[in-house]
């Protein structure tokens, strides 16, 4: 028998048929309170999504302090990370998180052995 994902009680169908100010109800007080102050670039892009929704595209952006919402779910995401776009698709347990959250701005970084000469040690190896 398939589990059924709920969120807070609530399928992804009824979350999906509520309207924005019933989904913020159910949201913590932070990502509720960006939601109620909802800037114009936020609005541009809730328009952008819906847009895109239609046509089924991507939906560039650099708007990383939204708030992921129901309507969302199943769409692509390319969030700017500081250097680039990094693509994402909303699932289910990504709502009332931010979508800077799933683009990391910092990378790990690796480095390798020490070159030829870089060490005082490496003084009296053989050079090939």
């Amino acid at each position: 028998m398939a589990r059924i994902f709920t969120w807070r009680g609530r399928t992804i169908e009824q979350l999906q048929s509520m309207k924005i100010d019933e989904f913020s109800k159910l949201l913590k007080a932070r990502p509720r309170r960006a939601i109620k102050r909802m800037s114009p670039s936020y609005r541009s892009l809730m328009a952008k999504a819906e847009k895109a929704r239609k046509d089924g595209k991507t939906v560039r952006t650099h708007i990383r302090e939204a708030v992921i919402l129901p309507a969302w779910v199943g769409m692509r995401f390319a969030v700017h990370d500081g250097k680039s776009f990094q693509e994402l698709t909303i699932g289910p347990e990504m709502l009332g998180h931010r979508l800077g959250e799933f683009a990391y701005t910092v990378k790990h970084v690796v480095h390798s052995a020490p070159g030829i000469r870089a060490t005082r040690g490496s003084k009296f190896l053989a050079v090939k």
